[in-house]
């Protein structure tokens, strides 16, 4: 894990004009040795204003840098955002990201990280919360340029009303990419009748020394476990509730920052609580 350090906090709020549109950009270079932890969130300055973002982020991890990166999507349901996230990591760099959607209307997140130089560790989280007619797409590529590098990826999805999610992700391995670890999974959770999901977990491997894994599941809850919270007296929507936090909480508590963790964890749950009693 990360040491605890100070952030660097990205705020973007956006609207206050309706049919705006914004284009942030940002470049990160850590050199080698540093110790960087960013928190790049979006926010909505009211509930009406339509608003397009379409952001781009480079960053540059360095050779044994270490490198935190957590982005939060939490906009209005006028809001259509279109991110591209490029990450190239050095030898020994250790890179960890999480992104977190639970607003907009239609998101769009590409994440492509090549590990370009050997012993590096990549750690990709997502979360998405959705919910009325909300699409939120996540497309990612992990590109095993070097060999003897390590590479986990989970998402997972919690999707409600008539909303729809989409992942696509990819595990790329080279040639050269021996002794390679990569690790995929993608979950999710349905809650409603008119909610779907469109999964695409994938190996590309030209490499013959690796260890390599990927899988997606997509249904409701655990008919056993609710069984057993119903008999211990609690109601049908609170145990349904209970399980689906802590399914979601699951990516959440990989967050290092004690602070940014506690917070989201109090706004999903209250999301994800909101009408239960």
């Amino acid at each position: 894990m990360l040491n605890v350090i100070l952030p660097i906090h990205l705020l973007y709020l956006n609207g206050g004009e309706n049919k705006m549109m914004t284009f942030p950009r940002n470049l990160l270079v850590a050199d080698k040795f540093a110790k960087v932890n960013v928190i790049e969130s979006f926010h909505s300055r009211n509930l009406k204003d339509a608003v397009f973002i379409d952001s781009v982020t480079e960053i540059v991890v360095g050779y044994n840098a270490k490198v935190e990166w957590t982005k939060i999507q939490s906009e209005n349901t006028a809001t259509t955002h279109i991110s591209h996230t490029e990450v190239v990591q050095d030898t020994a760099s250790y890179f960890d990201i999480h992104t977190i959607t639970y607003g907009g209307k239609l998101v769009r997140n590409n994440l492509h990280i090549v590990l370009n130089g050997e012993n590096i560790t990549s750690n990709l989280n997502g979360l998405y919360v959705g919910d009325g007619d909300t699409l939120i797409d996540n497309h990612t590529l992990v590109d095993h340029a070097k060999p003897n590098c390590l590479s986990n990826e989970l998402y997972k999805g919690v999707l409600d009303g008539n909303s729809k999610g989409v992942f696509n992700g990819k595990i790329f391995v080279r040639q050269d990419a021996q002794k390679t670890n990569a690790y995929q999974s993608n979950k999710n959770l349905l809650m409603s009748d008119g909610a779907s999901m469109n999964t695409k977990p994938q190996l590309e491997i030209f490499a013959d020394d690796v260890k390599c894994s990927h899988g997606a599941t997509t249904g409701q809850l655990d008919a056993e476990a609710l069984f057993y919270l119903r008999s211990r007296g609690i109601g049908a929507d609170t145990a349904r509730a209970f399980l689906t936090v802590a399914f979601a909480e699951d990516v959440l508590n990989r967050i290092s920052n004690e602070s940014v963790r506690s917070k989201l964890i109090e706004l999903i749950d209250a999301k994800l609580l909101k009408g239960q009693s």
